[in-house]
């Protein structure tokens, strides 16, 4: 069975419209979708009922979180502030054309969504607005994975697509004891762990 995972859509109907159609192409059987529907692109409605009437399962994502719960409940990072004025207009007219139902299943998508030993995100496990940037350490994207409970950890929210393999990671923990001066120190080997980063739909990096 082929599975799809796409993220960041971004009101761009066009754009949405030609990957589902190479999707159907492909004969892709599933299709998961990482959240951010909405802002930027002219159309969050079409996008919206799009994904609805085709029924792909999606975790909800910064913007639609920010969407209901108001300006900056994303919080966002920008590279300068024009990119944050931007990110403002884009907020405020996206809020003005959403309609009332289109907001309600915006709220009720989830924050997460698994499949087996695969764990569906916008951001992170931790936390929708964090990044998972592809040079991020290693112990710490290993964190991500395996708190998670997850052997695959698809993501999306950076915007930037990738594959990251974590072969041979191990953890290891030290336990001072109260009035001795020995250690207790134990050390955990994982096997493979996987992040991928489904970049973006409908506003990818790399233009």
């Amino acid at each position: 069975m082929s599975h799809a995972v796409i993220s960041c859509l971004h009101a761009n109907l066009a754009a949405c419209e030609a990957v589902l159609a190479d999707n159907d192409q492909q004969g892709i059987d599933t299709i998961t979708c990482l959240g951010d529907l909405v802002v930027y692109g002219p159309q969050p409605n079409e996008v919206i009922d799009l994904i609805s009437e085709r029924s792909i399962p999606s975790c909800q994502g910064c913007w639609n979180e920010d969407i209901n719960d108001g300006l900056n409940a994303c919080e966002c990072s920008y590279p300068s502030q024009l990119a944050e004025r931007r990110g403002h207009r884009a907020h405020h007219r996206a809020a003005e054309r959403i309609t009332k139902e289109n907001k309600a299943f915006l709220a009720s998508l989830p924050m997460t969504l698994s499949r087996d030993r695969w764990l569906f995100v916008h951001g992170s496990p931790n936390s929708q607005h964090e990044y998972l940037l592809p040079d991020m350490n290693a112990f710490a994207a290993l964190e991500r994975v395996e708190t998670a409970g997850a052997d695959t950890l698809f993501c999306g929210h950076t915007h930037q697509p990738y594959v990251r393999e974590l072969s041979e990671g191990s953890i290891r923990v030290s336990v001072e004891k109260n009035g001795n001066d020995s250690d207790l120190e134990q050390e955990m080997t994982l096997p493979m762990r996987r992040i991928v980063n489904a970049g973006s739909v409908g506003e990818p990096r790399h233009r």
